[in-house]
């Protein structure tokens, strides 16, 4: 793709939705260059400055260059946006599948072509998000990608596409022997769980979500349905819709609220013409599609596996941390200096190689823990049976479908600092609540003991 996007061209990109290192355009422009494609433009913290990028210098710290050492281009990249691409292409690929994921191309652009972007989108992108991020003017490419709410090609007259955006999160319980008693609970509580009762008190959320990860990941086509009917209800920043790449369902980036009337009423007359049932019925079906995919494609079976790459937990892995970077172990400060050895000093006897593999492999889980997939759909034409294809039995219809993982970011060593004081800060509000549920338990049961004397 020779060519280089300049401010004249800004106009044909509009805002799709962000995540925490990039802001997602879509193309609805005419050069078929890039219909049917999406572009990452990368942001930095408001007031911060752009990382220099030499050439002849790798992005990666030295302690990362040692991490990912096995992966030469990814050991040399001289920026993010490059280094991102090389991790998606040579680590995450292999690992889900070449076929579901899409590394990108890196497309030149200007200056202007950034300045006027931003402008456009800020428009947009959600009031908090525009309060700690900006678009960085200081990259002189992007990346562009196929749009996975779409099929290739773009939109075709008379073939509608819709499309489906699930964050899954993490499907598995963790049982690592390095949780500390104390934090027994992870064993019976999900993370996704116990991290929305942190989120509800720090009022990023309205409510509890009903969805459950592990409903998700079970391979029963039952709790894989549930799954999917508790996204469509609490759909938070997990679940969103695309009817031939536009926004039908979910929110651009700040997620919603649970689904209202009005929101329910907008979706299901959406899905008019495409899901062939009777109003009323319309979301219902889609919601069993969804599913249908899902459980058919046995997708999440190997997302799952990368995963369970993780299978030292975050208490354990953040001991490999300190080892490679070759500082005292500030956990290991924390406890008490009295108390015998804890069953996490034996990691900082272990060999340098052993510690990288288990930070290695933890940062690679939690990609996989963080990233999106996107399921799309096309109804087929009698007799045209394509592969792979999925039946509807409520509507009689079927679907050509589509899967891809999108959001497959690579996470800096450093981040295992910040994942390690994040789960303390979930555990610590999750434990609070769980005590006062038992307070208030013992108090109703005395009320009702003292009501009965």
């Amino acid at each position: 793709m020779e060519v280089k996007l300049e401010q004249k061209d800004a106009a044909d990109w509009s805002y799709r939705g962000e995540g925490a290192a990039n802001i997602v355009l879509a193309y609805t422009g005419s050069s078929p260059s890039f219909i049917g494609k999406v572009m990452r433009i990368t942001k930095k913290a408001r007031n911060g400055s752009s990382p220099k990028c030499d050439s002849n210098q790798s992005v990666l710290t030295e302690e990362e260059r040692l991490l990912w050492r096995n992966v030469e281009e990814l050991v040399t990249s001289p920026t993010k946006e490059i280094a991102e691409q090389i991790y998606t292409q040579l680590v995450m690929s292999p690992l889900l599948g070449s076929k579901h994921v899409d590394a990108g191309i890196r497309v030149p652009v200007t200056r202007d072509f950034l300045e006027c972007v931003e402008k456009n989108v800020n428009k947009q992108r959600p009031a908090w998000r525009i309060d700690v991020s900006v678009v960085d003017l200081e990259r002189d490419f992007v990346i562009i990608m196929s749009d996975h709410s779409l099929f290739p090609g773009g939109v075709l007259k008379d073939e509608p596409c819709i499309s489906v955006e699930i964050k899954p999160k993490c499907g598995f319980i963790p049982s690592s022997e390095f949780i500390a008693e104390r934090n027994s609970v992870k064993r019976s509580a999900t993370r996704f769980q116990m991290h929305q009762v942190l989120k509800l008190r720090e009022q990023e959320i309205s409510e509890l979500s009903e969805y459950d990860p592990l409903d998700l990941f079970s391979g029963s086509k039952e709790r894989i349905h549930k799954a999917i009917k508790d996204l469509y209800t609490t759909p938070q920043n997990n679940f969103r819709v695309f009817l031939n790449g536009s926004l039908i369902f979910g929110g651009l980036g700040g997620g919603i609220k649970r689904t209202n009337a009005v929101a329910g009423k907008a979706f299901e007359d959406a899905l008019e013409g495409i899901i062939l049932a009777e109003n009323g019925l319309r979301t219902t079906s889609f919601i069993q599609l969804v599913a249908e995919a899902v459980y058919c494609s046995r997708v999440l079976d190997g997302l799952l596996e990368v995963q369970r790459l993780d299978n030292f937990d975050i208490e354990g892995a953040i001991h490999a941390y300190y080892n490679i970077v070759c500082q005292p172990c500030a956990v290991c400060q924390q406890l008490d200096e009295a108390r015998p050895p804890h069953r996490c000093s034996s990691l900082h006897s272990i060999h340098m190689d052993e510690s990288l593999k288990i930070a290695k492999d933890y940062l690679i889980a939690a990609t996989a823990k963080d990233c999106s997939l996107m399921i799309s759909f096309r109804p087929m034409k009698d007799g045209a049976f394509g592969s792979p294809h999925v039946y509807l039995q409520s509507t009689n219809q079927s679907f050509n479908y589509k899967v891809n993982f999108i959001d497959l970011d690579l996470k800096p060593l450093k981040k295992m600092v910040d994942y390690y004081e994040l789960d303390k800060k979930i555990l610590n509000c999750f434990t609070q609540m769980l005590e006062m549920e038992h307070k208030d338990g013992n108090a109703r049961t005395m009320d009702a003991s003292e009501t009965i004397n």
